[in-house]
């Protein structure tokens, strides 16, 4: 009966400790999960210039130079003082869009009219 008892307590001391080293190692994980994440920012403008590589958009006077890259989605056809909306991560100091989309022109009324 000693030795079983004996048994019992050995085994239940071998597992306690395993139990918390899993957790622990959990614990630890999730915030490198966190830090892969990368923060998507949205502005929107009227373009100035657009390349194969490159847009240049206006907004509140202010130019926002953007890379294009071949993962760039494309909504529109990017022209200059067409209004589009930029998708844009952040890579360094260089804003790398991730999709352009560009915005219909609101159709004009003659004044007087409603």
């Amino acid at each position: 009966m000693r030795i079983v008892k004996a048994a019992v307590l050995v085994a239940a001391l071998a597992i306690v400790p395993a139990a918390v080293y899993a957790q622990a190692g959990a614990k630890h994980a999730a915030p490198a999960a966190k830090k892969s994440a990368v923060a998507s920012h949205t502005t929107a403008g009227t373009v100035k210039s657009s390349t194969d590589s490159s847009l240049v958009i206006t907004k509140g006077g202010k130019d926002q130079t953007f890379t294009l890259t071949s993962s760039t989605e494309k909504t529109g056809t990017i022209a200059n003082g067409a209004h589009v909306t930029v998708h844009y991560t952040m890579d360094g100091k260089s804003m790398v869009a991730t999709s352009v989309a560009v915005q219909p022109e609101k159709p004009k009324t003659p004044k007087g009219t409603k």
